[in-house]
């Protein structure tokens, strides 16, 4: 080693001493199933809000696409297949975050505990939870998860978490009430080791308008055929601008000065701006909270899933904020 060198050595250490700082005594928390990263900006607006730091230790995603935008996005590729990593191999951590798919629950229920939802991917999120024991969890879902089959399976999964010592509730939440404008009704489970003052977020922001959503300009590949333009116009007349025309399974048209819930396998035609045109990338992810900032990369049909498949941000903002405050995390 030159003596010209000891200079740039004693940066590069004070460098990782300062980086070694900034996480001490942060928020370390995992995303699961991590899509293309809804909780991972939730979680730090949330410590942001707060005045204290979050550090991601560990993501996944088994969808490539998603891995590519995440890493993009973040600075970091996540794993992919969670079924087969080890739950000891999983970092320490101490807030679970998953939004786990709505995979159908096929076990009739006869075994005890969290063994009943071997099969399925919560029973991934259950052998973390058993092996790393994390202070707190949160997992979003559909808001169906709460009716299927006549409430068996969330009575399941309540079950299962009781069992692994965990003091667990849920929520349905819509996006509007949280400034969203898009209709979008998701059911939150937080979870506590030990009992924590958790209060439930109460909403009631004022709804953006379209307008701050909406681009201008928009590219004419977005717009619908002639054909269909018409047909909405013929089926359902005259609606205010601007409006999104939304198309119901059995064909039914209407319009409504908000979206409809996003939904990654629609039709291209199941939501039309004014009856005309296709959502563009950036205004389904504003729709789900998205900032501006966050680069999209990839095709069109893969955006549409990404912002279908992911969660509203503001709601998971919310929800958030109040496990930290509950825990005493925003006074690090």
């Amino acid at each position: 080693m030159r003596i010209d060198d000891l200079p740039r050595i004693m940066i590069l250490y004070c460098d990782m001493k300062i980086a070694a700082n900034k996480n001490r005594g942060a928020i370390r928390y995992i995303d699961l199933f991590c899509g293309i990263g809804g909780f991972r900006i939730a979680a730090g607006l949330a410590a942001e809000s707060l005045g204290t730091l979050t550090n991601c230790v560990y993501s996944c995603d088994t969808d490539m696409n998603c891995q590519r935008v995440y890493e993009v996005n973040f600075g970091e590729k996540p794993a992919g297949d969670i079924t087969a990593v080890e739950a000891a191999d999983i970092p320490a951590h101490d807030l679970l975050l998953a939004g786990f798919p709505c995979q159908p629950f096929s076990i009739i229920g006869k075994r005890k505990g969290f063994e009943d939802t071997r099969g399925t991917l919560f029973f991934d999120i259950a052998r973390i939870l058993e092996e790393k024991k994390p202070a707190a969890f949160l997992l979003e879902n559909v808001k169906l998860l709460a009716g299927h089959n006549n409430g068996r399976t969330l009575t399941r999964i309540m079950k299962a978490l009781k069992d692994l010592g965990y003091h667990a509730e849920f929520r349905a939440f819509n996006a509007m009430d949280f400034g969203l404008p898009q209709k979008r009704e998701r059911i939150f489970l937080a979870g506590f080791r030990k009992p924590a003052e958790f209060e439930w977020p109460e909403g009631g922001c004022s709804m953006k308008p379209l307008e701050e959503i909406l681009e201008k300009n928009v590219d004419k590949k977005y717009y619908a055929s002639d054909y269909i333009r018409k047909n909405r116009l013929k089926q359902h007349g005259p609606a205010p601008s601007p409006s999104i025309w939304h198309e119901n399974k059995s064909g039914h048209i209407s319009a409504y000065p908000f979206s409809c819930a996003l939904r990654a396998g629609a039709s291209h035609n199941y939501l039309l701006v004014n009856g005309e045109r296709r959502l563009t990338p950036r205004e389904m992810l504003r729709l789900q909270g998205f900032p501006d900032s966050y680069k999209i990369i990839g095709s069109y049909s893969q955006t549409r899933k990404q912002a279908g498949n992911s969660l509203p941000v503001p709601v998971a903002t919310a929800v958030l904020k109040n496990i930290f405050i509950a825990m005493g995390w925003n006074k690090r």
